[in-house]
């Protein structure tokens, strides 16, 4: 079969950087899905996975944690799908990713698709949405009943894969004064687009930001860019009492005394941490896919798909990577499709 892999950690301008290539069709065991790959979408761990560095694959890695398609076949353990099913689902780090046309998924991390999107814009969703929506209701401990009304919150960047669902939920589900972080126009309108009640500069300080349009502090902090730079900023932001979730890992010591005066908690959120570790509630995220899904048909969430590039392959895939590590995409990038790849070309 058809897939996108590496041999080398190479810089995204080479080539040889991302590589198509022919593997073997995998089978499934137990709780495996074989699902037939016909959308995915690239997240920063892509590249963060595939950035360069000294290490050599004997056969090519598979990266890719988004994708949504059909089943083809289901393990002996499975009781939640059937072949003919369209599903969507982010995936396991541990396991080869969603860069093939065929790929084995447990049926635990996996969600029926909203019938009311393609392929392509379902791609767009399955870690972005598993991320906001653990990070709100599960880490931040937010009411997904409405109980949480009215309280503020600040997401930090705001126009990511991430933010683009988190402020929706923030603001549709829970009912929160949802306040976005964006650094220009069309990011700031996109935030605007999606439900986002304010906006601030985090191209600034987020404190004196929050302060001129008359926010002191906030109830909670989603922080998806930069926890170093922003850090000073966010425990000076934080109410007292309050909390804060990160999905960015810092690379320098964090000042935690500034958290313990104000009595205020960090907590982490990783989306691949039910699957790596198989923990006992990991059906929990097939549970919330199928409630975004409703969300979606209901009209209540949408995609956040910006662009959708055909078909996969290994040149398109090198193209999007680059523009992830540029820094400036608005949503999220979407490849749909396979075509008859000549490897010996």
């Amino acid at each position: 079969m058809k897939a996108v892999g590496l041999y080398k950690y190479l810089p995204i301008a080479d080539p040889n950087s991302l590589q198509d290539v022919e593997i073997e069709r995998p089978e499934p065991q137990g709780h495996d899905l074989l699902v037939e790959v016909k959308a995915i979408s690239v997240n920063p761990v892509d590249t963060k996975i595939r950035a360069p560095k000294d290490k050599v694959e004997t056969k090519p890695r598979i990266l890719g944690w988004d994708a949504a398609g059909v089943v083809a076949a289901v393990g002996e353990s499975v009781t939640a799908f059937k072949p003919g099913d369209e599903v969507y689902y982010a995936g396991d780090l541990t396991r080869p990713g969603s860069n093939s046309e065929f790929q084995l998924v447990d049926e635990r991390i996996v969600g029926h698709k909203p019938t009311s999107l393609g392929f392509d814009r379902a791609a767009a969703l399955p870690l972005t949405a598993l991320t906001a929506w653990e990070a709100l209701f599960d880490r931040l401990k937010i009411s997904k009943t409405g109980e949480d009304s009215g309280k503020s919150i600040l997401i930090v960047n705001g126009a990511g894969g991430v933010g683009s669902i988190a402020i929706q939920i923030a603001k549709k589900i829970a009912k929160l004064k949802t306040i976005a972080s964006a650094s220009r126009p069309e990011t700031a309108q996109w935030c605007r687009k999606l439900g986002a009640d304010e906006i601030v500069n985090h191209r600034n300080n987020l404190a004196e930001e929050l302060k001129q349009i008359g926010y002191e502090t906030v109830d909670y902090i989603l922080c998806l860019n930069d926890t170093d730079g922003h850090w000073d900023a966010m425990a000076e932001a934080i109410v007292p009492q309050g909390l804060i979730c990160t999905i960015v890992e810092n690379y320098r010591p964090l000042d935690m005394e500034v958290l313990m005066k104000k009595s205020v908690g960090l907590v982490w959120e990783l989306m691949f941490t039910r699957a790596m570790y198989c923990t006992e509630d990991m059906l929990q995220q097939q549970l919330l896919l199928n409630e975004v899904s409703r969300a979606i048909d209901e009209g209540t969430l949408t995609t956040t798909c910006n662009d959708v590039v055909c078909p996969i392959n290994a040149k398109h895939l090198r193209d999007v990577h680059a523009r992830i590590e540029a820094g400036r995409t608005i949503g999220k990038i979407v490849l749909a499709g396979w075509e008859s790849v000549n490897l010996d070309a």
